[in-house]
């Protein structure tokens, strides 16, 4: 499986995202000079190789009828002055008119879209109300547009990051002074893995935050992986640290995810009653319901339920587990998952196909399959596995 790895320990921009992912390719200038064939009105890309603390990298510029952002470069309307303005509605008919693919076109809808949001629920206005400024407007969307193709172009079948570092301190934005992260990068920063540090400065940035939300499968440590491209995205401002957002490209035989662990103890419910709350689970979308003897207070024994799910299914299977059972409350606890790619097929025998699951180079039938032509045909389970042939992948 081919994966794509963000070390977001300096936080993480836009331009430096991109940035990162240009180092990896072996013409990265040939991009750059596609890009500024789109035709997005007044924006120009350059590439300039450069150092942070004595790493070497790529720096990312984007210029507006001439004009670059400065150190920080503002992207939305919470902290930029200045006096052209454009909606919400405007930057998306500006992305719909670029000769993009529709997956691309779609990715860099969705990531505008969110900042949008994030922007409106900060200053309490409606999206139709959301008004950007001019420059940061369009420097937003040459990034997160970049940002869609090169994923597009790299292909990776999952993209993981690092959690993210915000800086500290105060930003001085068209609003006054706000802390970091400035509240927009906030809202986009919700259920992802941060965190601030000794590095006084805004890291994260809306557009930043923004695209690690929509395409990042998991945060977590660097999972299992054999990198064969290395890219760093610098940024514009000096700190104590190479100031660089670090991409990885390679092979992984793994996948590697954050699951949660919902349990609670039960001593007051029957067999029945528990299989029914198993099998409710795992039809809402639970990766696995199980169960621990445990003994529990006053020497009663109980069980320990268990329902491991991915973080976005957290809350609505908790609610269900506080419904079908008799517990008043759960836990729930994050867990690293590393799986085996998985592969199916499907195995000929004299009695009709049986699906098979392939993973780490072992196959194995699928029960039910084995189960039912055994039974119909009044076989063992392991005779009906002997007539198994090999399987069609």
């Amino acid at each position: 499986m081919r994966i794509l790895y963000f070390d977001c320990g300096m936080g993480a921009a836009g331009d430096m995202l991109s940035a990162a992912l240009l180092d990896t390719l072996d013409e990265p200038q040939s991009f750059v000079r596609d890009f500024n064939a789109l035709g997005i009105p007044d924006v120009s890309l350059t590439l300039e190789e450069t150092e942070t603390a004595g790493i070497r990298g790529l720096r990312l510029h984007v210029r507006v009828k001439g004009h670059e952002e400065g150190p920080g470069r503002p992207e939305h309307v919470s902290r930029v002055c200045g006096h052209e303005h454009r909606g919400f509605e405007a930057v998306m008919e500006l992305i719909n008119g670029l000769p993009l693919s529709a997956a691309a076109r779609e990715n860099a809808r969705a990531v505008y879209r969110a900042i949008a949001e994030a922007e409106a629920r900060v200053h309490n206005r409606p999206l139709s109300e959301v008004h950007f400024h001019e420059l940061g407007s369009l420097d937003a969307v040459a990034d997160i547009v970049a940002f869609c193709l090169l994923i597009e172009k790299l292909a990776p079948d999952a993209v993981y990051a690092s959690p993210v570092h915000v800086g500290s301190g105060c930003v001085r934005c068209a609003h006054g002074v706000l802390p970091v992260p400035a509240p927009a990068t906030a809202e986009l920063l919700r259920g992802i893995p941060s965190y601030g540090g000794e590095i006084t400065g805004e890291l994260c940035t809306p557009t930043g935050a923004a695209l690690l939300r929509h395409f990042v499968k998991s945060f977590g440590p660097q999972p299992l992986m054999s990198p064969d491209a290395v890219g760093y995205g610098v940024g514009s401002k000096v700190f104590p640290r190479a100031n660089c957002v670090r991409a990885l490209l390679g092979e992984s035989g793994a996948s590697e995810e954050t699951v949660d662990e919902i349990s609670c103890n039960l001593d007051d419910m029957t067999g029945e009653a528990i299989g029914f709350a198993m099998e409710t689970l795992l039809e809402n979308g639970a990766l696995d319901v199980f169960t621990v003897p445990i003994g529990m207070k006053k020497s009663r024994p109980g069980v320990k339920f268990c329902c491991l799910c991915r973080p976005v299914d957290t809350e609505r299977l908790s609610a269900l587990m506080l419904r079908h059972t008799t517990s008043l409350g759960v836990r729930i606890a994050p867990l690293r998952r590393i799986t085996l790619d998985r592969g199916f097929g499907a195995a000929q025998t004299p009695y009709g196909p049986v699906r098979v699951k392939t993973a780490g180079g072992v196959s194995k039938p699928e029960y039910d399959d084995l189960a039912k032509i055994a039974k119909a045909h009044g076989l063992t389970l392991a005779e009906a596995a002997a007539l198994l042939k090999e399987p069609s992948l």
